[in-house]
């Protein structure tokens, strides 16, 4: 009898667990943190290249007013989707030079995580097309820039990743980054495919083939899993399993500093885009790395076209002058569900998010590397504001 009595209260904890969760978050204190968000690369209005961080900024009550929350589909600088192929463009480049210098007062923080931009084909197709077609809108900026020099000059939190400056940021933009925070593109990005045969993996960028075929006797000779890298001039190197590679997925290894003051693990697996970095060690420290396994004939292939084998994953400048972070893959795009964001606790569940089993899943990226690793860059900002 005394047992069937504890059955019923915990069968009903169980049961309003996420009601008390929710609870929870919803009596967790809101507090003010300025971001300034910029994504170039908004297909919809849910935000994919920017969800992981309004996910964190919602879980976390960071809010961009006093009482305001930040939305999805309008907290950000960039491309905005409107019904019947139709767009607005609301990015920095409207700013003018007082403006920018307003907004860098007021913000505590930016986060440029797309500027890739949106391309003719998939914008009016509405469609992931994998070929390329004229550019919309996307790239750096003038102004984006002098924006990032005026958050720099005020000691602000700057937050950047893969595909910052990259295509299509033109060169002299770039040139400015590069010396404003002491990085270099080697002009490479790369990524895994669970498969590059082109009858199984319809995922394979038709343009990615193409310029492999014009250099390579119109053959693609490829099937298994692996990583394909592209360069700037459009050189595709491909590694395979097996041909060059002892484990065709990228991993991303953290180095002590990171394990103990951002909760990060000390391998995981990377299955998306990333770039290579050269970084000036002398002003930023690179937290943690991407490894290639390759074999001897990976090796030799790499050199041949002066790809290194390891590089940085993730470099970082803190110090009293300013606080820089670039992340070389992309980070904040991850197919999650920011529902689960509004429960406290949630990461206890992480487990029931994400199947480890299939290779190319990325959920399990977030939970595990993304979100605690930010949960501590966020946490460390709002401190300094108390």
């Amino acid at each position: 009898m005394n047992r069937k009595k504890l059955i019923i209260p915990l069968l009903l904890l169980i049961i309003l667990l996420p009601f008390w969760m929710w609870l929870g978050w919803m009596f967790t204190p809101k507090k003010k943190m300025v971001m300034a968000i910029i994504d170039k690369t908004v297909l919809t209005s849910g935000g994919q290249e920017h969800i992981s961080l309004n996910w964190l900024l919602n879980h976390y009550r960071l809010t961009k007013t006093s009482s305001k929350s930040y939305s999805i589909s309008r907290d950000y600088f960039g491309f905005f989707p409107l019904e019947n192929e139709k767009f607005r463009l609301k990015g920095l480049e409207r700013f003018s030079p007082e403006e920018l210098k307003k907004l860098s007062e007021d913000a505590d923080a930016v986060y440029f995580t797309d500027t890739y931009g949106i391309y003719k084909n998939e914008w009016y197709s509405q469609s992931q097309n994998t070929e390329r077609s004229g550019i919309l809108y996307g790239g750096m900026s003038q102004q984006d820039v002098d924006f990032l020099r005026n958050m720099k000059t005020r000691h602000k939190l700057i937050l950047t990743e893969f595909n910052t400056i990259a295509s299509p940021t033109k060169v002299d933009i770039r040139d400015q980054f590069e010396k404003l925070f002491g990085l270099y593109w080697s002009g490479w990005t790369a990524r895994y495919f669970s498969s590059f045969d082109t009858t199984v993996n319809k995922e394979l960028p038709l343009w990615l083939i193409r310029n492999y075929k014009a250099r390579h006797n119109n053959t693609w000779p490829f099937h298994k899993a692996g990583i394909a890298f592209v360069n700037d001039n459009d050189v595709v190197v491909i590694l395979e399993d097996s041909t060059h590679l002892t484990d065709p997925m990228p991993h991303i290894l953290t180095a002590r500093y990171g394990q103990d003051k951002l909760s990060l693990p000390s391998v995981i697996k990377y299955p998306f885009w990333f770039d290579i970095m050269i970084p000036d060690l002398s002003i930023n420290h690179a937290i943690s790395r991407f490894v290639i396994s390759t074999n001897s004939s990976g090796d030799n292939e790499l050199k041949t076209y002066g790809i290194p084998q390891t590089f940085p994953a993730i470099l970082m400048h803190k110090s009293t002058d300013y606080q820089f972070y670039y992340f070389s893959g992309d980070f904040c795009d991850n197919p999650i569900n920011l529902t689960t964001s509004y429960f406290m606790g949630i990461s206890y569940f992480k487990w029931l998010f994400y199947n480890e089993e299939d290779p190319s899943e990325r959920e399990s990226f977030f939970w595990n590397f993304y979100q605690p690793m930010m949960a501590h860059i966020l946490s460390d900002k709002a401190a300094e504001k108390l």
